[in-house]
C-alpha cells in the first residue's frame, strides 16, 4: 500500500485514547488521517490541545455533524460508550470500515449489553456482524471484517493470560479468579473527583466488586475458547501510576505435571506482541509502555494444583489504541507491526 493511501478519520480526538491514536496513526507510513472530530473543540487546532502533536498534525477539530467520514477507508471511534452505534450503519453502507474502541459491539448477546451499559442498544442488528478485535484469537475474521469491536483494556490482558490453559483444556473452568491493577488513566480524561491526584497519589483501592462492565466481556471471550460457560471471579483495582495494567490470574490444574512454560512458549511462538518470558520471571509495567505488546509468565507454585499468570499491558496501547490499529492493520493487508515497532519507554 503507497504511503498515505489509507484515509483515516477519528472521532472522538480528545482523551486519552484518542491522542494515543493519533500518535501512532501519524507515524504510520500508509495512514493519512484526514478528519478527527469534537464537539467541544470543533475549530480548534488539534495540536492546540495535545501539543506533542505540533508538527505532525494541522488538522482542526470538526464537529461531527460536519465530518466528511463517508469519505474515508476506515473510521476509529474512541467515544464514549453508545457513540458509535449510532453511526455505524450509515458508514458501513457507504463502505466505510468502522473499529469501536468503546463497547458498543463487544457483546453479541443485546440483552445482556443493556443491563450492563444501562441504555437501549440502537444498531442491536450488527451485533452478530461484528468481530471481536483479539487479533491473537480473531485475526482471521478480523481481516475480512467491516465492522470491529476492539477489546477493553482488562479484558484483552486477562483473556491472553487464560488463553493457553482454556484452549488445552487443562484447568477448572468455574473457579477462574483475575485480579487486575490499572493505572489511572484507564478513567478517562473527564475530571472526576475519584480521579484527581489528591485522591490517587499514595492510594490503592479495590473499585467494582459487585459487578464491572469488563466482566461480562471478559466471560463471554473465555467461554468462546473454553467451549462453554465459565465462572470468573474479577476484581478490579487502581493503583497511583499513569498508564499500565498488571493482571495477576489463578486458575485450578486438572493436571499438576503439565509443561505450562513449554504450553505459553508454544502457542505464542509466532505472536509478535505477545512475550512470553523464561521461567520464574515477574513481568512489570514499565515494560510494556508506549508499547503494543502483552509481556506474560506463568507459575506453578511449589507444583501443587494452582497456577498463576501474570500478564501486563499499557492499557492506552495493547488495551487499546494500540491493538485497535493492529487490528487495522489486518483489516487491510498490511504487516500487523505497521506502525506498532515503538520500544517500550523506561524508566
Amino acid at each position: 500500500m503507497a504511503k498515505g493511501s489509507l484515509s483515516v478519520g477519528v472521532v472522538g480526538g480528545t482523551g486519552y485514547t484518542g491522542v494515543e491514536l493519533l500518535r501512532l496513526l501519524l507515524a504510520h507510513d500508509a495512514v493519512q488521517v484526514t478528519t478527527v472530530t469534537s464537539r467541544q473543540q470543533a475549530g480548534r487546532p488539534v495540536a492546540d490541545l495535545f501539543a506533542n502533536l505540533r508538527g505532525h498534525l494541522a488538522l482542526n477539530f470538526v464537529a461531527p455533524q460536519d465530518a466528511c467520514l463517508t469519505d474515508c477507508d476506515v473510521v476509529f471511534f474512541a467515544t464514549p460508550n453508545g457513540t458509535a452505534m449510532k453511526s455505524t450503519a450509515e458508514l458501513l453502507d457507504a463502505g466505510v470500515r468502522v473499529i469501536d474502541l468503546a463497547a458498543d459491539f463487544r457483546l453479541r448477546d443485546q440483552q445482556l449489553w443493556e443491563q450492563w451499559y444501562g441504555q437501549d442498544h440502537c444498531a442491536a442488528n450488527l451485533l452478530a456482524e461484528a468481530v471481536y478485535g483479539l487479533p491473537e484469537i480473531n485475526r482471521q475474521a478480523i481481516a475480512s471484517a467491516r465492522l470491529v469491536a476492539n477489546p477493553g483494556c482488562y479484558p484483552t490482558a486477562v483473556q491472553l493470560g487464560f488463553l493457553p490453559l482454556l484452549e488445552a483444556g487443562i484447568v477448572a473452568t468455574d473457579s477462574l479468579i483475575a485480579d487486575c491493577k490499572s493505572g489511572v488513566s484507564g478513567a478517562g480524561r473527564q475530571a472526576v473527583v475519584a480521579s484527581l491526584f489528591s485522591e490517587v497519589d499514595g492510594n490503592f483501592k479495590a473499585y467494582g466488586v459487585p459487578g464491572h462492565r469488563h466482566l461480562p466481556e471478559i466471560e463471554q471471550g473465555l467461554a468462546a475458547v473454553a467451549g462453554k460457560a465459565v465462572g470468573l471471579t474479577f476484581v478490579p483495582h487502581l493503583v497511583p501510576m499513569r498508564r499500565g495494567i498488571l493482571a495477576t490470574l489463578y486458575a485450578d490444574l486438572l493436571d499438576p505435571a503439565i509443561d505450562l512454560q513449554a504450553l505459553f512458549s508454544v502457542r505464542y511462538a509466532d505472536e509478535h506482541f505477545v512475550d512470553v518470558l523464561p521461567a520464574g520471571s515477574h513481568p512489570e509495567t514499565r515494560t510494556v509502555m508506549g508499547a503494543n505488546h502483552c509481556r506474560l509468565a506463568v507459575h506453578h507454585p511449589q507444583g501443587r494444583r494452582r497456577v498463576v499468570v501474570l500478564s501486563v499491558i499499557d492499557n492506552l496501547l495493547k488495551g487499546a489504541a494500540g491493538q485497535a490499529v493492529q487490528n487495522m492493520n489486518i483489516m487491510f493487508g498490511l504487516p500487523e507491526t505497521c506502525g506498532l515497532n515503538g520500544i517500550a519507554l523506561m524508566p
